[in-house]
């Protein structure tokens, strides 16, 4: 195991239902920010993975919070990011992970939302004790 390895029992989060999708992003990103975050969140897919090319995304939350949301139609992605010479391949889960990170960050500096900082710490915790925990800290940092 890696420094950032599992220090706790891995807990999933929990897969939105159909019915419950339409109030999900603005929750997770704020009413303010739901559209910009939405469209940074696909954008730095498209960007981060040669593999992806759009399609339907899950929504997932922990402890009836918005957590992050994870491409579908792949099992893994390969993942590539310019900025830090990350190279890897991840689950889609992870995958989904990696451009929430980068989706929180980034809008982080563009609004002053303290929402937008909380949604990430929370994010991170998750990740933290993730399986791939040392992949998506990999890619993010």
């Amino acid at each position: 195991m890696s420094d950032i390895a599992a220090s706790a029992v891995f807990r999933p989060a929990t897969l939105v239902p159909d019915d419950r999708r339409s109030g999900f992003i603005p929750t997770l990103f704020g009413r303010r920010n739901f559209f910009k975050g939405e469209t940074l969140l696909y954008g730095f897919m498209d960007r981060l993975s040669p593999d992806y090319s759009g399609g339907y995304w899950q929504f997932y939350k922990a402890g009836g919070q918005p957590l992050y949301l994870a491409p579908t139609g792949r099992e893994r992605l390969r993942i590539c990011c310019a900025a830090n010479g990350y190279e890897g391949e991840v689950s889609a889960d992870a995958a989904g992970i990696i451009a929430t990170l980068f989706t929180f960050s980034h809008l982080s500096f563009e609004v002053e939302d303290d929402h937008v900082a909380e949604a990430f710490h929370r994010l991170r915790d998750h990740a933290l004790d993730h399986p791939e925990a040392a992949e998506i800290f990999g890619a993010i940092d």
